[in-house]
């Protein structure tokens, strides 16, 4: 069987990425063959382009970590699934296509009245909000949670699953345009980003003590916001949106700027002052399949709302969608679909 595929020859460029017809082969064992219906982009997607995500291949393979799609063919060791069952899942790269092998464990059942640009945007950030939110962050109720880039999709499910737990959330976002979406998410608190942000922060929490930080901006306003961070406070970092490149190539000149800039901090003070900070890359997650199934079941135990989808591209354009991710002008989920 064939498939279409945007496949990269080299990391390090969006213009490297090509779509090309290639042949399948038959699922293993434990394996379904799925074919993609919808992909869910994310920021690790960027990185992986340009060659800045150490995990990820450098040459010859296809981006891309969740998806949906249905089974149209299994393997005889696989159980818990039949053809034709609608499904969605994560994968160590590859998701980029119209058609994938996966073991039958990385799979969960698309959920009956979720449409496939919506399974595909669920798996991958409440799988990180999750795991930042409870394993590391170590969740209690009515806790404050600081929630950087809160109109994301990573935001949006972090603020739902802390308010299972009945937490003060206060979300910040980059621009204006963004307010009325993390209004209508239940957000306490707003803050827009600003060079005035570390002093909003305090009026904000209004002598309240900040318990938790989850930060996928990384930079300045990560450091305003760590030195604001109670005793006992733990700052969960699932991500730096401050290295994104807003064109095709890296430019390695800003980046090593940033790199220099980034806040260091000293192991002396963190035990003077009683904090946490604490680092997640969900790929870490996905080599313990168990452990990842397990959260994946206590994730749907939450009965959280369906995934916010901010825009859809035909599967054709799918690097038009990459280049409108990288801007940092959207919100909720960019997806591709394939039907």
């Amino acid at each position: 069987m064939q498939r279409r595929s945007f496949r990269i020859s080299k990391a390090g460029s969006i213009n490297n990425l090509k779509l090309v017809t290639e042949n399948i082969d038959k699922p293993g064992p434990s394996e379904v063959c799925i074919e993609v219906k919808s992909i869910g982009l994310n920021f690790a997607d960027v990185f992986t382009i340009l060659g800045l995500y150490r995990a990820a291949p450098k040459e010859d393979f296809i981006p891309g970590l969740e998806f949906s799609g249905v089974i149209i063919e299994k393997g005889e060791n696989v159980s818990g699934f039949e053809l034709n069952d609608k499904v969605i899942g994560v994968i160590r790269f590859g998701a980029f296509t119209t058609h994938l092998n996966l073991d039958f464990r990385y799979l969960i059942k698309l959920p009956e009245n979720w449409s496939f640009e919506e399974g595909a945007s669920f798996i991958v950030q409440a799988l990180t909000a999750y795991y930042a939110l409870l394993p590391l962050g170590n969740l209690s109720q009515n806790q404050t949670v600081l929630i950087h880039s809160a109109a994301g999709g990573v935001g949006i499910y972090a603020n739902r699953i802390a308010k299972k737990f009945s937490a003060y959330t206060i979300g910040t976002i980059g621009n204006k345009s963004k307010i009325e979406l993390i209004e209508s998410e239940g957000y306490d608190e707003i803050i827009i980003r600003n060079k005035n942000f570390k002093n909003e922060l305090a009026q904000k929490l209004n002598g309240r003590q900040l318990d938790l930080i989850i930060d996928m901006v990384g930079g300045k306003y990560q450091k305003d916001s760590f030195d604001l961070l109670t005793t006992t406070g733990r700052l969960v970092a699932v991500g730096l949106s401050q290295f994104v490149s807003h064109s095709n190539t890296p430019n390695y000149l800003k980046l090593a700027i940033q790199y220099i800039l980034m806040p260091r901090y000293h192991t002396l003070k963190l035990i003077e002052s009683n904090k946490s900070i604490l680092g997640f890359n969900l790929i870490w997650l996905y080599e313990r399949v168990d452990l990842l199934r397990k959260m994946l079941d206590s994730i749907m135990d939450l009965n959280l709302e369906k995934p916010f989808v901010g825009k859809v591209f035909e599967f054709e354009r799918l690097t038009d969608a990459i280049k409108l991710f990288q801007s940092g002008k959207t919100i909720g989920k960019i997806v591709v679909k394939n039907y």
